[in-house]
């Protein structure tokens, strides 16, 4: 289940693929959008991330920061992100405390792969308040985008 909507986000810091530390608090005052993802070179994953490439504009005509968190390590999420032009962070949650503490940790994967980041997307306002947050029926399912613009709409 979701982070509920109208509920502080939960604090976060953790590593993007330049090894540097970002933290909820680097996006203080502005809208941020957090897109779960199990895993890097995964199909629905990779068209996650790309959707969120192509609609950089519409992004940051609302003033809303992006970001992409999955638990890959930050190397693997490096390659990932070059070799799909992301021009966002991607970060690494490799301990999986963030994904815990959004309520999007995932036990079962593929392949009998366990405890990675559920599919979804949660939305943090400028004063910290989750504003928005789906989490999909199954990984292999996309994330609903005309839902997230309409919402990231609203709030602005």
């Amino acid at each position: 289940m979701a982070l509920i909507i109208g509920s502080k986000a939960p604090d976060f810091t953790l590593i993007n693929t330049e090894k540097k530390e970002v933290s909820l608090k680097d996006f203080a005052g502005k809208t941020l959008v957090i897109n779960f993802f199990p895993a890097a070179f995964t199909g629905v994953c990779t068209e996650q991330m790309c959707s969120n490439r192509d609609d950089s504009g519409f992004y940051s005509s609302l003033g809303a920061s992006v970001v992409g968190v999955s638990v890959d390590m930050p190397f693997t999420l490096g390659v990932f992100k070059t070799q799909n032009n992301i021009n966002f962070d991607l970060l690494s949650d490799f301990n999986k405390t963030m994904i815990r503490d959004y309520d999007m940790y995932l036990e079962d994967f593929a392949l009998g792969l366990k405890g990675v980041a559920k599919r979804g997307v949660t939305v943090v306002d400028g004063s910290g308040t989750v504003v928005y947050a789906e989490e999909t029926a199954n990984p292999g399912t996309q994330v609903n985008f005309a839902a997230l613009k309409t919402a990231l709409q609203k709030i602005r």
